[in-house]
């Protein structure tokens, strides 16, 4: 595989997990809606939205990063904001706000998306800690 090929495919790869971080965005967008509108339902809803669809434009301007170390802190941006997003479907959860049926995919969803994203920064940090080294 020449280098070019390679190019294309950590391209796809990133185009794809770009969009599957949108697709949680709108999944987050729309659990949102269904949360009641009592005071609580409001402040998680509140809450769950900023942390919920802010991960896909942080990767956005990750891929877009002027230097190694901001790449790695906007990835930082996105692994702490999914973090968040797993702690308010938690409480979503075990608040029985809403069922829970309701609720396994999008938190499955969010753990798969937290465990890329760490493997991702332990890849760019030593990715770093190598050109650091030469």
């Amino acid at each position: 595989m020449d280098i070019d090929e390679k190019a294309k495919g950590r391209q796809k790869r990133a185009d794809e997990l770009e969009g599957r971080l949108i697709d949680f965005a709108v999944r987050i967008v729309k659990l949102s809606a269904r949360l009641p509108r009592t005071p609580a339902g409001k402040h998680i809803a509140g809450q769950i939205l900023r942390s919920g669809t802010s991960p896909a434009p942080n990767y956005g301007e990750a891929r877009g990063a002027e230097s190694h170390a901001d790449f790695v802190h906007k990835l930082r941006i996105v692994l702490k904001e999914l973090n968040e997003t797993s702690i308010w479907l938690r409480v979503i959860n075990n608040s029985r706000i809403l069922k829970t049926e309701l609720l396994k995919e999008i938190m499955r969803e969010n753990a798969e998306l937290c465990r890329i994203f760490t493997a991702s920064l332990k890849t760019a940090r030593n990715g770093s800690k190598m050109k650091n080294e030469n």
